[in-house]
């Protein structure tokens, strides 16, 4: 009669354990692009039911401000100031605005349960979502650009800028916007925040900066979307100074990184709890 050690019975808390870590190690993490790309697709096809109205609202609050700001704006520098403020004002809509308040909802029912159990990085969960809603803002944001040059006077040579600016702005303001909804504690102060932040988008990069206090310049430097609005200003000039246009996309660009890092931290911690 034989004995046989406990450890390889099949009903043992070691068999069981081994068996669990061999499956763990047939099911590895997603990799962060396969990802991202998933769920880009995934928040794609479902935002697209909305994306008309969106588009509507965020173009026509722009075009309209773009009218009433003519009636005391002829030309010159405030003309490219107002121009590129309305035409970025679409992306901070839906950037910012309109992803706190999904990330706000998503946290407040338990959605981030769903996304905590795939096995997605949560980099790409954020990116997902920020590029789905950002992509939404590129038709608004051309045609409220062409409509701004055709009232004003200005030329429609240099408009290709847009390619860059709209992914760079549109990067720092959806970190920003996901990151209110994500730290918020209710869904209701997260629409309040984006509510805000879309303000100061409005006040601070619509209006031109030659009239404004020098305490609220100082403010209107800390806004993400001010380097993005000064990009595509710029290149209205009749020599643009492309040194100061790439500047000013780049730092876009570095706000973009540091924001999309802090939603994707603020991300994890919504998820842990």
């Amino acid at each position: 009669m034989s004995v046989v050690p406990a450890e390889v019975l099949p009903g043992s808390a070691l068999a069981v354990e081994e068996t669990v870590r061999g499956e763990a190690e047939l099911g590895p993490r997603a990799r962060l692009w396969p990802s991202l790309v998933a769920v880009y697709r995934a928040q794609l096809s479902r935002a697209r039911v909305a994306r008309i109205p969106l588009l509507f609202v965020a173009t026509f609050q722009s075009v309209g401000i773009m009218i009433l700001m003519r009636g005391v704006v002829d030309g010159g520098g405030e003309a490219q100031s107002v121009v590129a403020g309305s035409s970025v004002l679409v992306v901070a809509f839906v950037a910012l605005n309109l992803l706190a308040q999904y990330f706000g909802q998503l946290r407040a029912s338990g959605g981030l349960d769903h996304y905590a159990t795939l096995p997605v990085p949560p980099a790409a969960v954020v990116l997902g979502a920020a590029g789905a809603y950002a992509s939404f803002t590129v038709p608004g944001t051309v045609v409220t650009a062409v409509f701004g040059c055709v009232l004003f006077g200005l030329p429609l040579a240099h408009l290709w800028v847009l390619i860059a600016v709209i992914p760079l702005a549109g990067a720092a303001l959806a970190g920003l916007g996901a990151a209110f909804g994500l730290l918020a504690p209710r869904p209701e102060l997260a629409t309040v925040l984006g509510q805000l932040g879309m303000s100061a988008a409005l006040l601070l990069g619509v209006l031109p900066a030659d009239r404004m206090p020098e305490p609220v310049r100082f403010l209107r430097d800390l806004l993400p979307s001010t380097y993005g609005v000064e990009a595509f200003a710029r290149t209205f000039e009749p020599h643009p100074d492309w040194a100061f246009v790439l500047g000013d996309l780049a730092v876009c660009a570095g706000v973009g990184v540091v924001s999309l890092a802090v939603a994707t931290w603020a991300y994890r911690r919504a998820a842990v709890r």
